[in-house]
């Protein structure tokens, strides 16, 4: 299932990215006593209590005057708009106010707005490190939102009560099953043609096309037939609601993108022929690595190139450098409008989908290591030998290869690879992550 997403808004300078570093436990966003630090989403991951889920961190929410009379105010808006897309897509809204300032009206702007998104809210008063902050934190109270959780992001301080909190409002999944057929989900950014896409392949128009980016919006299952196979392609899709596309809607794909990835087998990043590979690219490519799914690059608008007879090759060097942390995914280049190669998409998805469930003998395998280590010792040092003793496969979905070793810890990064690369040669693996671990015996 998709872990639940939970975001964090309030006003600017209270303290929303100084949280959500302490809450993902490392510091990736920007810090700086200066209003409007953050402009854009940052996503992290979150365990607490054995339960997981992804937080976003979001630009300051303001009201009209204050956006009017800011110096940048197109960036303002932009912000804004972002943290407003953050809210629907959330399953749990952690609203940050500020415990050194207390109460404003901005904050109660900022709680009528939330109100109205029918979500569950947590009020966190941030910078609340000394008794009597803890107190006045009862002042919130007046914003009609539940009880306030005084904490300090700086120090620590209540942040186990706040996490209790959100794992208690996170929703319930456990009813919830999935299809047993194989998942295959569009992933990519806007306008790269990933709805004409699915159009093509079911050969039904069930998803509005446009060419305004950002037109889609909520993920939509369709089930196809693949030969006889049932297969669900999970679609980024919705119809937008009328109104001005928003800047910063290229980085919500992003979020989309993760819940789609998170709910399929195979994941499929749709790319565009007739534009650079972007940063929003890749961010979604390494989403597909984390979570350990099977991944194909789809360079669509095929037929908008100019084409000579190396036009392909400078297309693959290219992606395979700007993708150089999948090198494994295979590459089909496809045009939705013509329905150019569109159903070979489906064809590697599902070579993908049959690679991840591959098993080894154990037999083999074992034989396989043994010859690497004999053409290629792993590297140690006087003392610390590295010896390995004996493998299995442990897992399909990804495939996950336990090795025993006296020494785990010493095991380098580069003999990993040297693994990797050839159980790759000998046995495919194609588009599939594969997940080497290194145990001692006595473990």
């Amino acid at each position: 299932m998709p872990r639940p997403i939970v975001a964090l808004v309030g006003r600017p300078n209270v303290g929303k990215s100084a949280l959500f570093n302490r809450l993902i436990g490392e510091r990736m966003a920007i810090v700086e006593d200066v209003p409007g630090t953050t402009r854009d989403r940052i996503y992290g991951e979150v365990e607490w209590l054995d339960s997981w889920f992804t937080l976003v961190d979001t630009g300051g929410l303001q009201s009209e005057e204050e956006l009017e009379r800011s110096t940048t105010a197109e960036i303002s808006r932009s912000t804004q708009q972002q943290a407003v897309l953050a809210l629907e897509e959330a399953d749990v809204i952690i609203l940050v106010t500020d415990g050194q300032y207390g109460m404003s009206a901005g904050d109660e702007e900022v709680a009528d707005l939330l109100r109205r998104t029918k979500k569950p809210v947590i009020v966190a008063v941030n910078k609340a490190e000394s008794l009597e902050r803890q107190d006045n934190a009862v002042e919130f109270y007046a914003l009609g939102l539940d009880e306030p959780v005084p904490v300090s992001a700086i120090h620590g301080q209540g942040i186990g009560d706040l996490l209790d909190r959100v794992i208690a409002s996170l929703p319930d999944h456990s009813g919830e099953e999935e299809s047993e057929h194989p998942r295959i989900a569009l992933v990519g950014r806007p306008n790269v043609g990933k709805s004409h896409m699915l159009n093509t392949l079911t050969g039904q128009g069930r998803q509005i096309v446009s060419t305004v980016p950002g037109t889609t919006r909520d993920a939509v299952d369709t089930v196809i037939e693949y030969g006889s196979q049932p297969i669900t392609i999970v679609d980024t899709a919705g119809v937008r609601r009328r109104g001005r596309i928003e800047q910063g809607i290229e980085k919500y794909s992003v979020l989309r993108s993760m819940r789609a990835i998170d709910r399929a087998d195979v994941a499929v990043l749709v790319l565009d022929a007739t534009e650079p590979f972007t940063a929003q690219d890749t961010h979604i490519a390494g989403y597909i690595e984390e979570r350990k799914k099977g991944i194909v690059l789809a360079i669509n608008k095929w037929d908008l190139v100019e084409k000579d007879d190396r036009t392909v090759g400078r297309f693959v060097e290219r992606a395979r450098e700007t993708f150089d942390f999948v090198p494994y995914a295979p590459i089909v280049f496809t045009s939705a409008e013509t329905g150019q190669r569109v159903t070979q998409i489906l064809e590697v998805a599902m070579t993908v989908m049959a690679e991840r469930t591959r098993r080894v003998p154990t037999g083999e395998l074992n034989r396989l290591i043994k010859d690497l280590i004999n053409r290629h010792p792993p590297p140690s040092r006087p003392g610390r030998w590295v010896k390995f003793y004996y493998a299995t496969q442990a897992a399909v979905e990804p495939p996950t290869f336990i090795i025993f070793t006296n020494e785990p810890a010493n095991v380098h990064f580069s003999y990993r690879r040297y693994i990797e690369n050839n159980l790759r040669e000998e046995y495919g693996f194609l588009g599939t992550p594969i997940v080497l671990k290194f145990r001692s015996r006595h473990s």
